[in-house]
């Protein structure tokens, strides 16, 4: 049995140069935003959920990118209105959110 019931890994990887990645797509502000939505939701902890952010998920080509396990889903999202509806659909319903999966 698994401690928590899903695991949310967000890529908040920061490039050097002028390569493409998450970080220059907002993720570490979203990160904050998604693990205070999920704990304000009462769906964090053990037996859970868990956010944790996640170095280079080796998917910048569709960044900004996330995944959650144990179902292996992988999202894309730009904003708040994306992450509410992947917590509300997918963390709360077991919804997979078609329009953002990778």
């Amino acid at each position: 049995m698994s401690f928590f019931d899903k695991h949310v890994f967000i890529c908040t990887n920061q490039r050097s140069g002028c390569e493409d990645c998450c970080a220059n797509h907002g993720t570490p502000a979203l990160l904050g935003y998604f693990k205070d939505r999920v704990k304000a939701a009462g769906l964090a902890g053990p037996g859970k959920v868990r956010v944790s952010k996640a170095g280079c998920l080796g998917r910048c080509d569709v960044g900004p990118v996330m995944v959650i396990y144990p179902e292996a889903v992988w999202y894309t999202f730009v904003d708040t209105e994306d992450l509410d509806e992947i917590l509300d659909s997918h963390l709360r319903q077991g919804r997979v959110v078609e329009r953002l999966r990778v």
